[in-house]
């Protein structure tokens, strides 16, 4: 399987007719954008805004963030089975605007959203505060049942972010990155000496807007399953979920998976890299004992020796993670865990919601629970008064000024349990 990813990097963002890249701008027609999205009834009204790197920007309350991208060759569309046909992604060319976001926003819908500044303490502490975003603003109709709600505006965002690539497909192309790889058993003929490994992807699954969807399918209802690493990298995997901002692996995440790309680059030198296994994490123990059973075989089956484990959320999922240890260890396979912790804003607390002792690498992404103070912001896109329901946020954070003073949890991707964060340090 063999993709490559076109990139046109983006480097500054603006209002302009029609939608498209000049020099490296990104011009967007607001009208147009709006046109494109106008199509579901359950949406009374959009708005949409410009947020750029270093502005006095705050954006709040967060739901997703997804980078433009589209097909060029090998396939019909993006986001396959979500809005599209159900293409296999990973092959082919895809063109993809490089240092653009889609942010979606909206009135709280659950207490696990949050924000994103786009300068400021916070902003080191998030990926997005570096893009250039198009940020979406819905406003639902009244009393819209809210898993109606979330699907709308994550529909919204994955087509706005398709619209955006699809309007400016033929610009220059900067970079292309190039990924390559045979089936499984290809590449253990091919390399028999490096040590196979897999990555173990624990998706948000427990349903209440906790969900992860691949190729459209809700997590919750699979069996664990194998991905290829490229269908990961070109868009197999969306975010559907209001897990705390902290440790939400966004769409954006997904497509830039630095467990993904970091075994990529070490496939054929030091490792074996197999692909990626998504998987759940069960809301009650029958559950999470069948996923971790499933989980193990399937390593094993695939031959795998190393098992990297990443997991999202806390609380709850820290009993599937320490289940996907034990069994993975048991079945003789190698386990590093990669995960965030809370562990207290004084950090004395005990870190994880559950523990083994077979879980002896572990990669922290940091503390979800140390206290920020941020300053007031020039301009809000969003609803600021959310804060009083965010998860690691409170009525009293926000102060007369408009400063807050937050937990970590409240900012987008600060723990991210890929590692895709600063404190855990794949991002730099």
């Amino acid at each position: 399987m063999r993709l490559e990813l076109r990139k046109a990097h983006v480097t500054g963002l603006e209002w302009g007719s029609p939608t498209r890249m000049e020099n490296g701008v990104l011009y967007v027609d607001k009208e147009g954008l709006i046109a494109a999205l106008s199509d579901d009834d359950r949406i009374e009204k959009w708005d949409v805004d410009l947020a750029r790197p270093g502005e006095s920007v705050r954006i709040i309350p967060v739901k997703d963030v997804i980078e433009p991208r589209v097909k060029l060759e090998g396939g019909e569309s993006y986001f396959a089975s979500v809005i599209g046909p159900n293409d296999t992604a990973g092959e082919g060319a895809t063109f993809v605007l490089d240092g653009a976001g889609v942010v979606t926003v909206g009135p709280i819908m659950g207490f696990q959203e949050g924000f994103i500044d786009m300068s400021g303490p916070a902003a080191k502490f998030s990926p997005f505060a570096e893009l250039f975003n198009v940020v979406l603003i819905a406003r639902p109709v009244e009393n819209l049942e809210k898993h109606q709600y979330e699907e709308a505006i994550r529909v919204a965002g994955l087509k706005a972010a398709v619209w955006l690539a699809d309007c400016c497909k033929n610009a220059k192309i900067d970079a292309t990155e190039v990924f390559e790889k045979g089936t499984v058993a290809e590449e253990l003929k091919k390399y028999p000496d490096l040590p196979p490994v897999v990555h173990l992807c624990m998706c948000i699954t427990q349903g209440l807007l906790h969900d992860t969807y691949v190729y459209g399918a809700d997590v919750k209802t699979c069996l664990p399953t194998l991905l290829h690493p490229n269908e990961v990298l070109d868009g197999a995997m969306v975010s559907g979920n209001c897990v705390s901002a902290c440790d939400k692996t966004t769409t954006w995440h997904h497509l830039h998976d630095p467990v993904v790309s970091e075994l990529y680059a070490q496939h054929g030198k030091t490792v074996n890299f197999l692909g990626m296994i998504p998987t759940q994490e069960s809301v009650v123990l029958a559950g999470k004992e069948r996923a971790s059973s499933f989980n193990a075989r399937l390593c094993r089956e695939l031959g795998a020796k190393g098992v990297i484990i990443t997991e999202e959320g806390y609380g709850n999922p820290d009993s599937d993670l320490c289940l996907n240890v034990n069994k993975c260890e048991a079945l003789g396979m190698s386990t590093v865990v990669i995960a965030d912790e809370a562990s207290g804003t004084d950090g004395a607390s005990q870190g994880l919601a559950d523990a083994t002792p077979q879980m002896t690498a572990f990669v922290s992404c940091g503390n979800v629970n140390e206290m920020l103070e941020v300053p007031a912001m020039k301009k809000v896109i969003g609803f600021i008064e959310s804060i009083a329901h965010v998860s690691g946020g409170a009525a009293e954070s926000l102060r007369p000024d408009g400063s807050m003073y937050v937990e970590l949890q409240s900012i987008i991707g600060s723990t991210c349990e890929t590692g895709f964060n600063r404190s855990g340090s794949l991002w730099v």
